[in-house]
């Protein structure tokens, strides 16, 4: 019901029109890394996917933030089933990415903002090591880079109220890691996929 509404509202207010310029909607277990700008990007992307395939999307989100209760707390939890994880931990020996591969091993995809944070730029800026991480433990699961077009403009960071603009979701070809590549040519791999979606 909370799931239904969201999309209804995201769709009537901005459209979250997607654009498979790279790849089409499949059955597969995915990973949809994206640019991050807007706190709309989340559910931009999810509203874009089609329903068959959001009902086993997960977004992933930071526990400091979308984990208390109110309503960010209903969104995240009863609306879109957000897999929280820990930016601060108390034990540093914990994986950050452990509740991602749990995820990931039940079958659910996953949307990712490796950049870890809202940018206010338009173009994404370096991508932090988890998809990295991600993209080794679980070699079946396709990695589909999508570029967020005016969510930030609809919803800039630190803004309370959302302008109506048009956002799009360009999702582009899948890539993988190549045999050899180390992480840091990867993450840049990763970055200028979206970027070129922009």
């Amino acid at each position: 019901m909370i799931a239904r509404l969201l999309v209804g509202l995201v769709r009537l207010l901005f459209g979250a029109y997607p654009r498979w310029l790279g790849s089409a909607p499949g059955p597969g277990q995915r990973i949809y890394f994206a640019n991050h700008g807007s706190h709309l990007d989340t559910l931009t992307l999810w509203a874009a996917l089609p329903p068959a395939l959001r009902r086993r999307t997960r977004p992933v989100a930071a526990r400091d933030y979308w984990g208390g209760g109110g309503l960010k707390g209903l969104i995240a939890g009863r609306g879109l089933n957000v897999v929280l994880i820990d930016r601060q931990r108390s034990d540093a020996e914990a994986d950050p990415l452990a509740p991602l591969h749990a995820a990931l091993a039940a079958g659910d995809s996953l949307i990712l903002f490796p950049e870890g944070t809202r940018r206010d730029e338009a173009l994404p800026g370096p991508f932090k090591a988890g998809l990295y991480h991600l993209a080794q433990r679980h070699p079946q699961v396709e990695l589909v880079p999508v570029f967020l077009d005016n969510a930030r403009r609809s919803l800039p960071k630190g803004s309370l109220l959302p302008v109506p603009f048009i956002c799009t979701a360009r999702f582009g070809a899948a890539i993988a890691p190549a045999p050899g590549e180390d992480k840091d040519a990867f993450l840049e791999r990763a970055r200028a996929a979206v970027v070129a979606l922009a």
